[in-house]
C-alpha cells in the first residue's frame, strides 16, 4: 500500500525562489521506505533496533521484500535534506537550499514535493538512467534501524558546486550544513564547501549522523573538522568517536564534547561549538572558549501516546538548531528551537513537521 507525496509531473533539477540563500545544505537524497513491528526484519537481516548502516549484499533483498510484504509508508529522507527541510521550516521563504544528487525518476519528484511543501528549495544534479537513493526504515516500539542504498546519491560531483547554477548559491550562502553519511564518497566536494566558508569568515556545521561515520571514516573527518564551526551528533556518535579516537570514558559526554571543541582549527577567531542530544535525555552544548563550562538542557520529555515515531528526530534537531543559528539566535535559543521542532517531528510519521506551522522561535 503506497502512502506518501504522490509523483508529479517531469521538472528541472532546480526549484529556486532566489539567487541568496542564508543557509547551503548538502548530502545524500533518499526515499525513506517505511515499516512498523519490524522485528522479524532486523533478525532476518541482521539489524540492530536502533542504527543506522549503509546496505551490504546481504541486504539487497530488504527493499523488494519491504515492498511485497509490508505496508510502506514512503517518507522524503536523506539526513541533511530532512535537517534543511526543518530549518526552511523554521525560517522564511527563500533562507535555504539544498543540494545532491538524484536519479530522472518519480523517487527524485516525490522529493521535490515534499521540499515544496516546507519551503526548501533544491539544485539536484540529475543523472540520466540511474536511480534515486532509497533507505529502508524499520521500526520496532520507539526505536528505527535505517538501511541504506545510497544509489546514485555517491555518484554527486564537486563540478556541480562549481557550475553556473550553483557557485553563486554558494558564494551568497553565510551558512553550510552537510551530514556525515556524505563524507562516504563525498570528502572532496565537502572540503569544497568546508574550506571556502572557514577562509571567508562563514559558519560550516558538520552532523557526524551515524557511529559508523566515526568508527571507519575518521580520516575523512579528521580533513573536515579543522574547517568545521559547529559540529552535532547524539550519544551513540559521541561514544563512537571516543572508542575509535581513544578517549578513556565513552560515557563521557561533556568530555568528550570537550575534547572535540578543542581539537585544531583554521579559523580560531570564531570557537567551535559541540552538540550531543540524547534522545529524551539532556542535551550537552560545550564551546571552545568555555571548555570546562558544559551546559546541559533538559528535554521535555512526551508521554509514549505523545510519541508516534523517532525517525528523522535528530534531523529535526539539527533543522532547529540551525533555524535558530541562521536567525541570529543565541546558542541557548538554537538548542531550545531544536528540542521544539525535534519535539514536534517526533508526533508525525517520519521526518515531517506539522501543519498548520507551528512557530518554532
Amino acid at each position: 500500500m503506497f502512502q506518501g507525496y504522490p509523483p508529479q509531473p517531469h521538472t528541472l533539477s532546480t526549484t529556486m525562489s532566489s539567487s541568496t540563500y542564508s543557509l547551503f545544505c548538502m548530502g545524500n537524497p533518499l526515499l525513506d521506505m517505511q515499516v512498523r513491528n519490524g522485528e522479524a526484519l532486523l533478525e532476518k537481516y541482521g539489524l540492530k533496533a536502533n542504527d543506522a548502516i549503509l546496505a551490504e549484499e546481504k541486504h539487497a533483498g530488504i527493499y523488494d521484500e519491504l515492498v511485497a510484504e509490508h505496508e510502506v509508508t514512503y517518507v522524503a529522507g536523506g539526513a541533511a535534506q530532512n535537517a534543511a527541510r526543518g530549518a526552511a521550516y523554521v525560517l522564511p521563504p527563500g533562507s535555504v537550499v539544498y543540494t545532491g544528487a538524484v536519479g530522472d525518476d518519480d523517487l527524485a519528484e516525490q522529493l521535490k514535493e515534499a521540499n515544496k511543501r516546507e519551503g526548501l528549495d533544491q539544485v539536484y544534479q540529475v543523472k540520466k538512467d540511474q536511480k534515486t537513493g532509497a533507505c529502508a526504515v524499520i521500526i520496532t516500539g520507539h526505536w528505527r534501524s535505517l538501511v541504506t542504498t545510497l544509489r546514485v546519491a555517491e555518484k554527486f560531483e564537486k563540478s556541480h558546486l562549481l557550475s553556473p547554477q550553483v557557485a553563486p548559491l554558494v558564494d551568497n550562502a553565510k551558512f553550510f550544513y552537510i551530514e556525515g553519511y556524505f563524507l562516504t564518497h563525498g570528502i572532496e566536494s565537502a572540503l569544497e564547501l568546508s574550506t571556502k566558508a572557514s577562509a571567508a569568515g562563514k559558519t560550516f556545521i558538520l552532523n557526524i549522523s551515524a557511529p559508523f561515520i566515526a568508527q571507519f571514516f575518521g580520516a575523512q573527518l579528521k580533513q573536515i573538522i579543522p574547517y568545521t564551526d559547529v559540529i552535532i551528533g547524539n550519544e551513540a556518535e559521541a561514544e563512537a568517536w571516543a572508542s575509535a579516537n581513544g578517549y578513556p570514558d565513552i560515557k563521557d559526554l561533556p568530555g568528550i564534547a570537550r575534547s572535540i571543541a578543542l581539537l585544531p582549527k583554521v579559523n580560531a577567531a570564531r570557537p567551535r561549538t559541540v552538540v550531543f542530544t540524547q534522545g529524551a535525555q539532556h542535551t550537552v552544548l560545550i564551546t571552545a572558549d568555555k571548555p570546562d563550562e558544559p551546559k546541559i538542557f533538559p528535554v521535555n520529555v512526551l508521554t509514549d501516546n505523545e510519541l508516534v515515531d523517532t525517525n528523522g528526530a535528530g534531523d529535526a534537531f539539527a533543522g532547529g538548531f540551525l533555524g535558530g543559528l541562521v536567525s541570529g539566535k543565541n546558542l541557548d535559543t538554537c538548542v531550545l528551537a531544536g528540542h521544539a521542532l525535534a519535539r514536534a517531528c517526533v508526533q508525525q510519521v517520519g521526518p515531517q513537521y506539522p501543519w498548520p506551522k507551528v512557530n518554532i522561535l
